[in-house]
């Protein structure tokens, strides 16, 4: 348990301050796994780097441990067999991850949907549809568990009975955002909840840039769903690039804030999104054709909401405008919008210049 106790104090070490595992490295020219965590915390104090009192506030591997066994949560090494093969290869990978859960299979098969905190409904049914269709068909769904897009990936890929990942930001035992613990505890049941981070570190703003390159190292590719110039989905997607990932992004509309970052990444060479199928070419070599077991129905029973199902039945091949079928469905103006993507998205209904909509046959 020596060896393990370390693990745990030098990942303690390099979440806090990256350099100061390179400094121990240089100092004792080993294994780092070979110390005990008194010859470590030794150096460290020496070095004025800590002091005991404060490191335990942040640290406390009596408490870790404890708090390991109790709420069943593993810990895979980077030199551990079961340590993700594709995380493996990335520059700067984690000494161990906290996991709750459990890796599917089939680690190439897996593809990262990440996007904006506060997407609009375009952003969110296409989140939505990207992740259904390819959990549909094997692919393991791996995202931020943020609000916004990454939310709507998780849930969507649990509803189709697929596989995803949640990378987190902060502790197993600190999950971010707070409303999403029950979400968390989903996808563990059936996929898995991962962190580099100590059991209960809080969501400090730091860490999720560094958390973005573990959410690229478990993905084949990572699709970007709406995201402005500055974001972290856009982080992800040069960490992608870094990694030799292949990089995908949804167009979206080009006076949207919101699509600012996407269209940009298309600009520079990212491969344009419309659907699941677009995803999938890129990987045929690994993934085959698509068209397996898992494929999903060609004519799948569509689900709607109440107030979608009520627009559809107003609808014919005599286009209407959006105010009209505001009026007519009795539906505001303001929350429209949402149901005529729904629609669209499900492929009900076509859209023509002017804001017209006509029933697809």
């Amino acid at each position: 348990m020596e060896g393990y106790d370390t693990l745990l104090l030098l990942n303690a070490v390099s979440v806090k301050e990256p350099s100061l595992l390179r400094q121990l490295r240089g100092k004792f020219q080993k294994d780092l796994s070979s110390l005990s965590p008194r010859e470590i915390l030794r150096v460290l104090e020496k070095k004025g780097k800590i002091d005991r009192k404060s490191w335990r506030e942040y640290f406390d591997l009596e408490k870790e441990k404890k708090a390991l066994e109790k709420e069943k949560i593993r810990v895979i090494p980077f030199h551990s067999e079961e340590f993700p093969a594709l995380l493996k290869e990335i520059s700067s990978p984690p000494v161990l991850l906290y996991v709750k859960g459990e890796f599917p299979p089939h680690p190439w098969k897996s593809i990262a949907i990440v996007g904006a905190r506060n997407p609009s409904p375009y952003g969110r049914f296409t989140a939505e549809r990207l992740s259904r269709d390819l959990s549909s068909r094997g692919i393991t769904i791996v995202s931020g568990m943020a609000r916004g897009i990454d939310t709507h990936a998780h849930r969507s890929a649990l509803k189709a009975g697929g596989k995803t990942i949640a990378v987190l930001g902060s502790g197993l035992l600190h999950p971010y955002p707070v409303e999403n613990k029950p979400l968390m505890d989903e996808i563990s049941a059936s996929g898995a909840a991962v962190s580099e981070y100590p059991l209960f570190t809080p969501p400090w703003r730091y860490n999720f840039p560094r958390r973005n390159r573990i959410i690229s190292g478990l993905s084949a590719g990572v699709v970007v769903v709406e995201a402005r110039r500055r974001s972290g989905a856009l982080i992800t997607a040069a960490l992608s690039l870094e990694q030799g990932r292949e990089i995908f992004a949804v167009p979206g509309k080009i006076d949207s804030p919101l699509s600012e970052g996407t269209n940009q990444l298309i600009q520079e060479g990212a491969k344009l999104v419309r659907n699941w199928e677009d995803v999938w070419s890129e990987f045929t070599h690994v993934w085959g054709s698509g068209k397996g077991k898992n494929q999903v129905d060609a004519n799948p029973v569509v689900k709607l909401s109440p107030e979608a199902g009520k627009i559809l039945q107003l609808m014919s091949d005599t286009p209407l405008h959006l105010d009209e079928i505001s009026r007519l469905a009795e539906i505001s103006s303001h929350r429209i919008y949402t149901y005529i993507m729904e629609l669209a998205f499900k492929e009900k209904i076509k859209e023509l210049p002017g804001k017209k909509f006509y029933l697809k046959i």
